[in-house]
This record gives C-alpha cells, sequence and structure tokens, in this order.
C-alpha cells in the first residue's frame, strides 16, 4: 500500500514503473472483476435507511442550531453541515444510480437532497459525471484540474491572485464557486442535457426564492446567516477538502490523454482518505473513494467491503492517507501547476 508523503525523482521513476506494470497486467474491468458481487447489489432497506438516518441528523442539526447560545453556534454549524453533506452524499449515490434502480426515485431523492444547499442536481450530475469518465486526465477533467506553466503565466494579474487562493488557503471555499459557476448555466452542456439542466437549475432557484424570504421574515439578514449560509459554509469546507484530497495529492499525477488510461486513473489516480469517525459516519464513508472511481455502481454502504477486496489484490497501486494538518499542508502549499516530471509546481514558482 503506497502512504508515502512525498516522492523523490527516484519514487516517481518507480511510480511510472509501478503504471506501465499496472496497464501491462489489467484493465479496469479487470480491476472491477475482483470486487464481490454483492457490492454492487442496491439495498432498499440500507438506501431508504441512510435517508432516513441522515434527515433525523439534519433535523437534530437545525434544532441544536435554533436552540444554542452565541457560544455554541460554531460546534452546531459544524455539525449540521456536515450532516448537510452527508445529504450530498446520498444525492451522489442518486447520480450515479446506486440510491436505487427506479431513475425516476433517484431523481427525485437526488433534487430533493440537494435542495438545503442549492445545488442543481442534474447539472451536478451531467458534470460530475465527465470528471469520472476522464479522472485526472488535463483535457477533460473538471475537478480541481491544475493549470499549466503556461497557462497561470498567461492569466492576468487578479486571475493569477484567484487561483493562488483557491490552489492554497481558500481552497475549502472553492467548490462554491465550482457551484455557482458550472451548474447552473445550460449552456455549458451538451444540447441533449440542456433540458435536464434547466430544470435542475429552475428547482434551485425557485425554492431560494421561498427559502430565503421565509427565512428573513422569520430573523432577518441573522436568520438567513445562522440557518442557511454557516452550514453552507461548512459543507463546502468539506466539499473542497474531500474532492482536492481524492485526486490531488504530491504523489498522484495528472496525465495528457495519450498518456492516460482508465485503469491508471480510477484505481492509481485516487486517494483513499481516513477522516474521523464521527465525520465519516455522517459523510456516509464517501472518502472511501477508489472502489467508487473503479464502479460508480457500488453503493456507498458497500463501499468499505470493496476496498477491502481491492486491496487484497491490488495493493500495490493503491495510495492511502489519513486527513490532517500535514497532509492538507502539502496540498495547499505545493499541489498547484501542472509539472509532467514533478507532478507539480507551487505558484512561486511560476512567478520566478
Amino acid at each position: 500500500m503506497v502512504q508515502r508523503s512525498k516522492l523523490d525523482s527516484a519514487g516517481r521513476e518507480l511510480d511510472r514503473l509501478r503504471i506501465a506494470a499496472l496497464e501491462k497486467q489489467a484493465t479496469l474491468s479487470d480491476v472491477t472483476r475482483t470486487i464481490p458481487r454483492e457490492c454492487f447489489q442496491i439495498d432498499p432497506v440500507r438506501s431508504w435507511g441512510s435517508l432516513a438516518i441522515n434527515v433525523a441528523l439534519v433535523g437534530l442539526g437545525y434544532a441544536l442550531v435554533a436552540v444554542a447560545p452565541w457560544w455554541l453556534l460554531l460546534p452546531a454549524w459544524i455539525f449540521l453541515g456536515t450532516a448537510l453533506t452527508g445529504f450530498f452524499v446520498i444525492a451522489h449515490d442518486c447520480g450515479h444510480r446506486s440510491f436505487s434502480k427506479s431513475n425516476l426515485v433517484n431523481d427525485l431523492v437526488g433534487h430533493l437532497c440537494l435542495l438545503p444547499l442549492l445545488y442543481p442536481f442534474h447539472g451536478w450530475r451531467l458534470k460530475h459525471n465527465q470528471h469520472h469518465a476522464f479522472t485526472n486526465q488535463m483535457e477533460m477533467d473538471n475537478a480541481w484540474r491544475p493549470l499549466t506553466v503556461a497557462e497561470y503565466q498567461g492569466l492576468p494579474a487578479t486571475a493569477r491572485a484567484g487561483y493562488r487562493f483557491a490552489r492554497g488557503i481558500g481552497w475549502w471555499f472553492a467548490s462554491s464557486v465550482h457551484q455557482i459557476n458550472l451548474h447552473f448555466n445550460p449552456a455549458k452542456f451538451k444540447e441533449k442535457d440542456r433540458a435536464d439542466a434547466r430544470l435542475s437549475a429552475g428547482v434551485a432557484i425557485a425554492f431560494a426564492a421561498v427559502l430565503f424570504p421565509g427565512l428573513f421574515w422569520l430573523g432577518g439578514p441573522w436568520a438567513i446567516v445562522k440557518f442557511w449560509l454557516a452550514p453552507w459554509l461548512v459543507y463546502h469546507f468539506w466539499m473542497s477538502t474531500f474532492t482536492i484530497v481524492h485526486h490531488t495529492h504530491p504523489d498522484i499525477p495528472f496525465y495528457w490523454a495519450e498518456r492516460w488510461t482508465p485503469v491508471t486513473a480510477q484505481l492509481f489516480s485516487t486517494v483513499h482518505c481516513d477522516y474521523p469517525r464521527w465525520v465519516e459516519f455522517l459523510c456516509h464513508d464517501i472518502n472511501v473513494h477508489i472502489p467508487h472511481h473503479v464502479s460508480t455502481a457500488i453503493p456507498h454502504y458497500h463501499l468499505r467491503r470493496a476496498h477491502a477486496a481491492l486491496k487484497e489484490h491490488w495493493s500495490d497501486y493503491m495510495h492511502e492517507t489519513v486527513f490532517g494538518w500535514e497532509l492538507m499542508r502539502a496540498i495547499v502549499r505545493d499541489c498547484h501547476l501542472f509539472d509532467e516530471g514533478r507532478y507539480y509546481l507551487p505558484c512561486r514558482e511560476a512567478e520566478r
């Protein structure tokens, strides 16, 4: 199991040999076949049970925020925002059609789970599927794809500053920009998908048109901050953190299309990260992420069993790490710009 914190040049050359051996040894289908078939089965009791528990936890979170004195609001917001992240994970299963065998049910539950976060379900689903189809490919991936040095140096000074912030100390807020910029604009989707994108954007906007005036009527601007904005920011902390750690790491390369293969991207260039157990519970084990990229058909409640099966056969090609200060410091300090030899360059080196 690969657990290094940062590779030197010899380590990267070893990884290139490791990748070549993986691509010679197996396809993604070969890897998928090593996962027990039971891991691909949708269990309605567990799907709906997870949703029911999540509804209860979110309800508890809102109750805590409502009654908490000012000095307990921060932990209440953290709990509620993390529970809302669990809603997103259930919608994530719906988007991959692994919550229910019925696409109508998947779409309905997905829309409802994302309403408190004002996420357009289809807009997110379609762009997220593009990420899965082209994970860590420079030309097509849309999740934390690093700029090249030339692209970065060609930006205006203000855009470079924004990029440095988003890849650095502002990483925790970057997914909110992704949400607003990418998922509400039907023009950014293929013609055949625009009707779905418009529908979901309309649902989110209509809910916002009811939510914000209602909160303002109940308690003015502070009610909007207290019951929506603060938990929403906690959610985006986790969403930004989860997604950047999943595929951005000093040991994890991006690839140009001619060197990209599905088995390398999904098995080798996806990271399993251990978070505190309360986070794993509230977020339905979404950070057991390697099996999810090997096959999006695996529901969240089978991810740990699927991960164990993958480790039995492919541990030499899998990356595991632990969430903490050292991990995040390495990512936000150095993993900024694409470099084929070193994997990443920090922006400060491109400013020289």
